[in-house]
């Protein structure tokens, strides 16, 4: 843990990590979460049949932007030009699962970027629902794995893609 970087300095004061000597490499970070609903929720979900209109276009933009925005969310957290943000919603009997793969070529990783795109995809999923079912959870929200960077690559066991089923991807 000597080598770690961490976000004090020596006087004991929260800062930034200064990255400026990192080796520029292209990072990679895939998250996951899970939201559980109503199986008829996500039936119609499914079929198209929300009042609020394309629940799953609107959480995956949601997810988008809130990946761009990460930095103003996280406060140590650096701004990375992020060269693609993919989000797939996988709607279940029982759950929506969510899962988003970030990317970028910098000194430092997306893995905040990763979770915060499912967690924000899970939230707008959770708002454009909760009339129709109080009972939603949102759960399981995961790193599942990340590569790039010194500390190379991680994969959570158990960790799959998210097959594509829905028809808005």
């Amino acid at each position: 843990m000597d080598n770690y970087p961490n976000h004090l300095n020596e006087r004991g004061e929260v800062h930034m990590v200064d990255i400026g000597n990192k080796q520029v490499s292209e990072r990679i970070a895939r998250a996951r979460g899970t939201l559980m609903a109503d199986p008829h929720i996500c039936q119609a979900v499914g079929a198209g049949q929300i009042p609020k209109g394309d629940v799953l276009a609107v959480s995956r933009v949601a997810g988008i932007m809130a990946a761009k925005r990460t930095a103003d969310w996280i406060p140590l957290c650096h701004p990375l030009p992020l060269t693609n943000v993919e989000i797939l919603i996988d709607v279940q009997i029982d759950r929506f699962v969510v899962e988003s793969t970030v990317r970028t070529t910098a000194a430092t990783g997306v893995e905040m970027e990763a979770l915060t795109a499912v967690t924000a995809t899970l939230l707008t999923l959770y708002d454009m629902l909760k009339a129709l079912d109080r009972s939603l959870e949102l759960t399981n929200i995961a790193l599942m794995e990340k590569s790039g960077g010194r500390s190379g690559h991680f994969v959570r066991e158990g960790g799959r893609n998210v097959e594509r089923r829905d028809s808005h991807q």
